[in-house]
């Protein structure tokens, strides 16, 4: 990255307050998992703004709101932009700058997601409760649960070809990001698929990780 590069400037449109809303509360929980996170947001088209994060049960979270950001594709510290959000919050903001040697994550691109199949909120809820006594339970060296319980399959679903197998840390990523309501009567979690990744979108935002084992989120 040259010197030109890491100089330039950074702006985020977003012109709908409940968007900003929206933006902000998706920063303040990566912010609280990790206080240290980095922010990639991504202009998907010319009327939507994608953020993403790496949670760390080294999962993927996304949200995305009506908006643009220059550059189109830059990573910014959560908690800056969480300050920009948050602070004297208008129509434009300076999310802080660019710190594109901070994001480690792969991203997807390129493929159709095919549909696999919904699964009623109240289950992955009591499905992510259980995770959480187990995890309390049976704590690591480092106070985060053991790599055993993260990786165990909660869940296989199957929609045509498509046969997804979720582990544990996509409920808690899912959770921790507070993107599902068991609340909410009738509420489901979408789950779609490529041939690499497969993806959860609840009601406030989506959690990836790619299917193979062998090829992982970080690099």
């Amino acid at each position: 990255m040259t010197e030109s590069t890491r100089a330039r400037t950074t702006e985020l449109r977003v012109p709908d307050a409940a968007d900003r809303e929206t933006l902000s509360a998706f920063v303040a929980r990566a912010v609280r998992l990790d206080g240290q996170c980095a922010v990639r947001l991504r202009n998907r088209d010319d009327q939507v703004v994608e953020a993403w994060v790496v949670t760390p049960f080294e999962v993927l979270a996304t949200r995305a709101v009506h908006g643009q950001v220059q550059p189109r594709d830059v990573t910014v510290s959560g908690n800056e932009l969480l300050a920009a959000l948050t602070v004297a919050p208008g129509e434009r903001m300076d999310p802080g700058p660019a710190r594109d040697l901070s994001w480690h994550a792969e991203l997807p691109v390129g493929s159709e997601w095919r549909p696999v199949d919904e699964l009623p909120v109240e289950v992955v809820g009591e499905l992510t409760d259980r995770g959480v006594a187990l995890a309390r339970e049976n704590v690591g060296p480092h106070g985060t649960p053991p790599a055993s319980l993260m990786d165990q399959t909660v869940l296989t679903v199957t929609g045509g070809e498509l046969t997804v197998k979720i582990p544990m840390r996509c409920l808690f990523a899912l959770s921790g990001m507070g993107f599902a309501d068991s609340s909410i009567a009738g509420d489901v979690v979408r789950v779609t698929a490529t041939s690499s990744w497969f993806r959860l979108d609840a009601r406030y935002g989506a959690v990836l990780r790619r299917r193979q084992a062998l090829l992982p989120l970080l690099f």
